[in-house]
Parts: C-alpha cells; sequence; structure tokens
C-alpha cells in the first residue's frame, strides 16, 4: 500500500509515520509536508519505506509532487488550523487550509490513479465539535464564538464525504472526529463535553482504517478508541 501523509509533520502526522513505519501492509509512505520530513531515529531499514515530499502550493500541484503522488492507495489528511491558532490566522485562510486543501487533495489523488485495483481511502481529520448545519451547531462553539469555524469545518466534512459518494466506487472518503489528544508530551487539558484520545491509539486507528477499510464514513472519538485499541493490542 502506498500512503500519503498530508501534514506530514505534525503532531499527529509524527506518530503516523512512526507507526506506519512499522505496518508490512503499508510499503510506502509519502510524507506531504511544507519543509522536510525526518525519519524517526529508532526507524532503522524500515526508514526506505519514507519518502519526503516538500509541496510549496497546497492549491495548485506542481508536476513534480503530482508524480509522486501518482497511484496513491489511500491518504489521510490531517492539515487544519486548530482552534487554538485561530486569532493568529485570517479566517479566509483558516477556511482555505482546512478545507480547500482537504478537497484539493482529494481530487488530485483521485486523477493521478492510474490503476484499477481499488479505490482511494481518504481520511479528513476534523474535529468532536463540528457540525454539518447551523441545527446541529453545539453550545460549545456557541459559548466560545467559534460557530461559523465549526460550520466550515463540518461543511469540509459533507464535502470530503460527497466526493466519494459520487465517485462511483473510485474513491472512499471518511470523516474522523476526535476529541482532545493526549501524549506524554503535551499538557492535557479539560474541556466541557470534549472526550480524550491517547496519540498512540487514534493513529492505530487510522492506519487500520486505511489498511482494512472504514467501518463507516464517520468516525467519533469513541469509534476511534475501539478501534486503536483493537489494533494496538492484536485482537
Amino acid at each position: 500500500m502506498k500512503l500519503v501523509i498530508g501534514g506530514s509533520t505534525g503532531f499527529v502526522a509524527t506518530e503516523l509515520i512512526c507507526q506506519a513505519l512499522e505496518n508490512p501492509a503499508i510499503t510506502s509512505i509519502i510524507a506531504l509536508g511544507r519543509r522536510e520530513t525526518p525519519a524517526p531515529l529508532v526507524a532503522g531499514p524500515a526508514a526506505a519505506k519514507l519518502k519526503s515530499v516538500i509541496c510549496d502550493n497546497f492549491e495548485t500541484y506542481s508536476d513534480s509532487v503530482k508524480k509522486e503522488l501518482e497511484n496513491t492507495d489511500a491518504c489521510i489528511w490531517t492539515i487544519a488550523v486548530t482552534p487554538v491558532k485561530l486569532k493568529t490566522v485570517p479566517f479566509e485562510e483558516t477556511c482555505k487550509i482546512s478545507r480547500d486543501y482537504a478537497t484539493t487533495a482529494i481530487q488530485t489523488l483521485d486523477t493521478l490513479r492510474y490503476k484499477q485495483d481499488g479505490p482511494l481511502r481518504f481520511i479528513y481529520i476534523s474535529g468532536h465539535f463540528a457540525p454539518r448545519s447551523p441545527a446541529e451547531v453545539p453550545k460549545e462553539l456557541q459559548d466560545h464564538g467559534l460557530i461559523n469555524y465549526g460550520l466550515m469545518r463540518g461543511e469540509a466534512e459533507t464535502l470530503i464525504l460527497a466526493y466519494g459518494k459520487q465517485s462511483k466506487g473510485a474513491v472512499q472518503s471518511c470523516v474522523v472526529k476526535p476529541g482532545f489528544i493526549d501524549s506524554p508530551n503535551r499538557e492535557r487539558r479539560e474541556i466541557p463535553g470534549l472526550p480524550h484520545i491517547d496519540l498512540q491509539n487514534i493513529a492505530a486507528a487510522l492506519l487500520d482504517q486505511v489498511v482494512n477499510g472504514f467501518e463507516k464514513d464517520t468516525l467519533n472519538n469513541a469509534d476511534l478508541i475501539c478501534i486503536g485499541r483493537k489494533a494496538l493490542t492484536g485482537e
């Protein structure tokens, strides 16, 4: 399996790469990011599976980047502006990074598949509170002035899922909606209504789903915990 990880130097992506290198079902990892993606120090010979691809423009891919993305089997898209960074990024730019980059990616990867041995599997990482309609906006977003941000993330979810449904089987898309992601090197934050998931757990769940197929098109935090635990324990 050839796996693309979009946003390859980020928090979740770094753990994804570590686990993907150890997964024999994944034979090629394209680490797509704005800067070089180093191989984990403990990777050993498996590091040969990893290729760092620098992308300067996620709106229009260069020919050299497109060449590296040909015949991708699966993609896990981690790129987005998180709520804590909203004050430093204009909202128009936030929409472009969190929504438009993902829709461009799924379209581009689809058009660059020249083999017919199975669908492209695409995972979009969204957020626990993201609503897909104004009627679904939770109180937590209202209380923190995040209604427009949440609806934009929900719109991205809808677009990604719709692309898969309209592809006539060529693309399978999935949205995951984790809560706060914990790791030993990250301060744990308690936010009312927001569940937690361990970094190793979510990475294991995402890799399990791209390798074995999606259980359903939207996976919430509890789903991810269950899938990840089974993957980590080999059940």
